[in-house]
């Protein structure tokens, strides 16, 4: 019986390249000069520092530019809340997500279930498997995960015939 994997993986070292721009293009940009921005990366944990509102607006754009440039989904950084750190300063913690979460995966199962396709989902983990008698129909299956407005990137693996 055919099936495929759908996950959602993060590929951490571009992520690592991605925030290595950022951290360069803040040390030559003029707007920059003399402030004490910068980005860090701890496990699954990217944390923001920045002089003010208006520079950590400015850092969360080039981490989006530089995400998309490296080919990672800007939408695997989950933002947290702003807090007050020393010295006038503000800091930020992104989350890096990874995997798919249960609620997600519920989501996911309930909409192929609506759909009324003729697919099997079963949830293994951080990942779903969909199987199906036809090809057909798990094309169609990836057609409406790709339609669904998520706020993850998914990922299609393990196409098996």
């Amino acid at each position: 019986m055919p099936s495929f994997d759908v996950v959602s993986k993060t590929d951490l070292a571009e992520v690592d390249n991605a925030l290595a721009g950022v951290t360069r293009e803040v040390a030559q940009r003029y707007d920059f000069k003399g402030s004490k921005c910068s980005v860090e990366r701890k496990e699954m944990v990217i944390t923001v520092l920045a002089d003010d509102d208006l520079k950590l607006k400015t850092m969360h754009e080039l981490m989006a530019v530089h995400f998309t440039r490296r080919k990672v989904d800007p939408r695997v950084l989950d933002y947290q809340t702003v807090e007050k750190a020393s010295g006038n300063t503000v800091r930020q913690v992104v989350k890096i997500k990874d995997g798919i979460d249960a609620v997600l995966a519920k989501r996911l199962v309930k909409d192929i279930k609506d759909s009324k396709m003729k697919v099997q989902v079963a949830i293994q983990g951080d990942e779903l498997r969909v199987t199906g008698k036809k090809r057909d129909d798990l094309q169609e299956a990836i057609a409406l995960f790709r339609k669904l407005d998520l706020d993850q990137p998914l990922q299609y693996i393990n196409f098996r015939d």
